[in-house]
């Protein structure tokens, strides 16, 4: 296990925030880009890509990446149960998070529908970095959801 690198990751997250990543496709028009730009933001923090097809966490390009690469549903699965390479993490309180953690909304009453990258916490208050709706360090409490699922990122498997 190598340890996650909070500082690394923000700093990409504030860099990226409010555009795309050229080495990157952005994903806004076809069903959101809030995974994508989270999964970026992990490998910038030491994430190590694991390739396996179903299960893995990986991005070549447009066509060949994994579920967990973009999907809100499959990312929780893949840092949560998964096994081999890439980051991993747990479920904790919202008093528990960190710089560098993720929160993952239900913002309809069916499922989970996006994730945003922890980037600040001032005073007690989280602020985030996003995208599909961009945004730099805006504050956690200016969204409107049904629940909220945060993730601490422990490590990156090798």
């Amino acid at each position: 296990m190598i340890e996650y690198n909070r500082q690394k990751a923000t700093e990409y997250a504030q860099r990226w925030a409010l555009g795309a990543n050229p080495d990157f496709y952005h994903f806004s028009g076809i069903g959101g880009d809030c995974t994508n730009f989270i999964s970026q933001c992990l490998l910038a923090g030491g994430g190590k890509m694991n390739f396996n097809k179903y299960y893995g966490w990986f991005y070549k390009d447009v066509n060949n990446r994994s579920p967990s690469w973009t999907s809100v549903k499959f990312l929780e699965r893949f840092l949560l149960s998964g096994s081999g390479a890439g980051p991993f993490g747990r479920l904790v309180g919202k008093q528990d998070v960190a710089v560098g953690d993720l929160i993952q909304l239900r913002q309809n009453p069916n499922n989970f529908n996006h994730t945003l990258f922890i980037s600040k916490i001032e005073n007690g208050q989280i602020y985030v970095c996003a995208h599909s709706f961009d945004v730099l360090n805006k504050p956690f409490t200016n969204y409107r959801y049904f629940e909220a699922k945060f993730i601490h990122i422990d490590g990156i498997r090798e």
